[in-house]
């Protein structure tokens, strides 16, 4: 690997790439569909069509998101020995059925069941594929493929609800989904399949394949790995974090004395940091490995948690929230590259997808955990400090067990 990367040097490797980068972008774009920032922009027109209120609505939602974590569990682990092409097919048609039934469902198990069917196959498997590809077929630009892939979901948040609010100026909400499915059937499964032209699941680049890791890992061998549990809490920091905070943030912005159009300058340079800390992880990533990138990447969420409860300045809401992005960007590239260089390719779909689920359960048990804690008044600055200290400890432990490795490289 070269000691510096030139723009010129990333451009010929988007270029030499572009195919399998562009599916892996796409990919993790098209999770857009069940993702929440997406989802919960029905979230009035689900609740007056389905008579429910906030918090049965929130119980269904948390129950389907649970569901599909558990459930990924057991298909994440199949993307090992299937044919990638008929992988994604399978997850595109979950997510294709899903997007059906939310736009034709009257009842309440079909809303759950829609809800489920969108959050397995978008949230769920359609990031796992992206990601879970991007470093299974590159070995030397593995940092860079994993964050190429990555901005898939930055994209997705741009794109996804300025063209859903445009398109409810036209259409009821209902046909839109129905014309997601569509969309996904018609355009996108045609377009990822051709980019795939030619590779099959399981087959590695020669780059790759000649790579010699001391061994593979199965994901049984992992669950009893100590040093594996010790990063899980590192994993799981920043999809936590970053739920709870922009789930809750008019309340612990109000707290703050802060209006909704500074939150809303925030969440823009959050969107920036995340964009940069995704670019500018890649290369880092490979030319320091992920297992020495991995546990610094933890260190702007703890700076932003830091300036949460430490300040109530303007210049602190658009600063927490950048930081905050740049902490996801840094930690999402390293972590599918940390979990490759720890315990080989042959299972790491098995073992992404068992993460990947204990992720998501976070983000489902975060958002009540932390409203709980703010009905029952708990001040905003002690509740920043605390995440912030559990970041702290998560730090500690990833660096006990990346640090005391030898068999990492």
């Amino acid at each position: 690997m070269p000691k510096r990367l030139l723009p010129r040097d990333y451009l010929a490797f988007l270029w030499a790439h572009r195919r399998l980068l562009a599916f892996g972008l796409l990919t993790a774009m098209l999770s857009g569909f069940g993702q929440t920032f997406y989802i919960g922009l029905f979230n009035p027109q689900l609740r007056d069509s389905f008579n429910l209120g906030h918090g049965e609505l929130g119980l269904v939602y948390g129950g389907a998101t649970l569901a599909s974590a558990l459930l990924l569990t057991w298909l994440g682990k199949l993307y090992d020995r299937s044919d990638l092409r008929l992988f994604l097919s399978g997850a595109a048609l979950l997510l294709i059925t899903g997007c059906l039934l939310l736009g034709a469902s009257n009842g309440l198990v079909a809303l759950l069941l829609a809800l489920f069917l969108l959050r397995l196959g978008g949230q769920g498997l359609m990031t796992h594929i992206a990601l879970t590809t991007m470093a299974q077929r590159f070995h030397g630009g593995r940092g860079k493929a994993v964050s190429i892939a990555a901005m898939g979901l930055p994209l997705a948040e741009a794109v996804f609800p300025a063209t859903a609010v445009a398109a409810l100026a036209y259409l009821h909400w209902r046909e839109l989904w129905l014309l997601g499915s569509v969309v996904v059937l018609v355009l996108f499964l045609p377009l990822l399949l051709w980019l795939l032209k030619g590779a099959h699941g399981g087959e590695l680049p020669a780059e790759t394949r000649e790579q010699h890791y001391s061994r593979d890992w199965s994901r049984h061998e992992v669950v009893r790995d100590w040093r594996f549990l010790l990063l899980v809490p590192a994993a799981v920091a920043a999809p936590f974090t970053v739920t709870i905070a922009f789930f809750h943030q008019i309340p612990l912005a109000e707290a703050k004395g802060w209006t909704t159009e500074l939150v809303a300058s925030g969440l823009a340079l959050f969107a920036v940091g995340h964009v940069v800390g995704l670019l500018g992880a890649g290369p880092l990533v490979d030319r320091l490995t992920a297992t020495r990138l991995f546990v610094p990447s933890l260190l702007p969420l703890i700076a932003a948690m830091a300036v949460l409860a430490g300040f109530d300045a303007t210049w602190a809401a658009l600063l927490w929230p950048a930081l905050l992005g740049l902490g996801l960007g840094f930690n999402s590239s390293a972590l599918t590259p940390l979990l490759a260089e720890r315990y080989g390719l042959a299972h790491l779909g098995a073992i992404r997808a068992l993460l990947q689920a204990i992720m998501i359960l976070s983000t489902a048990i975060g958002p009540p955990l932390l409203g709980g804690l703010l009905d029952r008044g708990l001040n905003t600055d002690v509740l920043a400090g605390g995440i912030g200290t559990a970041i702290l400890i998560a730090t500690v432990l990833a660096a006990v067990a990346l640090y005391t490795d030898r068999q990492i490289r």
